[in-house]
């Protein structure tokens, strides 16, 4: 495990502001308003018998959404982790937490990270950048952060363009496979490999999964962007101005979808990236996501109230509901099995 990084924590606040007070958006469309729902008249089903529940690693989930993986590793972030984490109790949602990185160089944070005391049953997702592989950790210092929290899965984040912007980077990330796989068999839960939004290929999703990964999260173009969360850290304009020219970087998350679900058909996928609504949700269960992901409208919500992330929440499940009875889908099987319309085409 590599050493101290004094610059760990201040830079998770930044990251934490820059999220909530800039302009972080993507320049590139999440590519889900190419497609289009055909409207079923008569749906054959009664609006309230519509059913949301799913599963994913064999885990009951009260719908097919997942709270992305976003912060700790702060005071601020532990209250805006145990607000989601209260939520995804309530609604039987999925969760996962930022980087945890943080709780092993500073130990006073990994409170921050601990949120079974509020969320015993969901499904929860540990953290860590694949980076780190290749700066020190190893298995073993993956099953802890596992166990830290005891979740039921880890996620390991690529995120190289992010590294090389930042004037503090990781950026050895050669051989990084190989260590994948170690862990893929080593760390006793299921590995989840995700990009933090610029979205993942199909050539790369075939190696992954091919080393064992069981789940890849495509995290595409559309949402955050984090060159430009970067650009607002950086004091050196000569830096800044190069991130921001990476504002429309990436393969938008309906591309990276689609793209992947036809190289590995056999791995459940996750989709985020720019996911806002309860009817972008319904249109990456027809592409072929078993989970949907949304990090940025709920760390907005969290960091306001309980009660605005509640309302979200419950904004986006009936939305997803309202798209299924007008697709005539009852259950997330059937809204899965369910043809998309791409717009310009018949």
């Amino acid at each position: 495990m590599q050493g101290h990084d004094p610059e760990l924590q201040p830079r998770k606040t930044d990251h934490i502001r820059i999220n909530l007070e800039k302009d972080v958006q993507s320049g590139l469309n999440n590519g889900l308003d190419a497609y289009t729902f055909e409207h079923m008249a008569l749906p054959e089903l009664d609006f309230e018998t519509i059913d949301l529940r799913s599963e994913f690693f064999g885990k009951p989930l009260g719908a097919p959404l997942l709270i992305s993986s976003m912060t700790g590793g702060t005071s601020e972030a532990e209250v805006i982790n145990l607000r989601l984490a209260e939520v995804a109790e309530h609604f039987g949602l999925a969760m996962g937490v930022g980087s945890q990185r943080t709780a092993f160089q500073h130990p006073e944070s990994v409170e921050t990270f601990r949120v079974r005391r509020v969320a015993p049953s969901i499904l929860l997702f540990a953290n860590l950048g694949a980076v780190q592989l290749n700066y020190g950790f190893t298995s073993e210092d993956c099953r802890r952060a596992v166990e830290m929290i005891e979740a039921d899965a880890l996620i390991l984040h690529l995120n190289p363009l992010q590294e090389a912007l930042q004037p503090e980077g990781n950026t050895r990330f050669s051989g990084l496979l190989r260590k994948i796989e170690i862990v893929c068999k080593e760390v006793g839960v299921p590995v989840v490999v995700k990009e933090v939004g610029w979205g993942i290929s199909g050539r790369v999703a075939r190696r992954l999964a091919d080393v064992g990964v069981a789940a890849i999260d495509v995290a595409g173009a559309g949402g955050t962007s984090w060159s430009q969360v970067e650009m607002y850290r950086m004091s050196d304009e000569r830096r800044a101005r190069v991130a921001a020219l990476f504002r429309d970087w990436g393969i938008p998350t309906a591309q990276a979808l689609t793209t992947v679900r036809n190289v590995v058909p056999e791995l459940p996928l996750i989709a985020s990236g720019g996911i806002r609504h309860g009817l972008d949700v319904a249109k990456c269960i027809a592409l072929g996501a078993s989970l949907v992901g949304m990090a940025g409208p709920f760390l907005r919500a969290a960091a306001h109230s309980l009660d605005e992330l509640m309302g979200l929440v419950e904004e986006i499940l009936l939305a997803l509901r309202i798209a299924m009875f007008g697709v005539g889908a009852g259950t997330i099987s059937a809204l899965r099995s369910t043809p998309l319309i791409k717009k310009g085409f018949s």
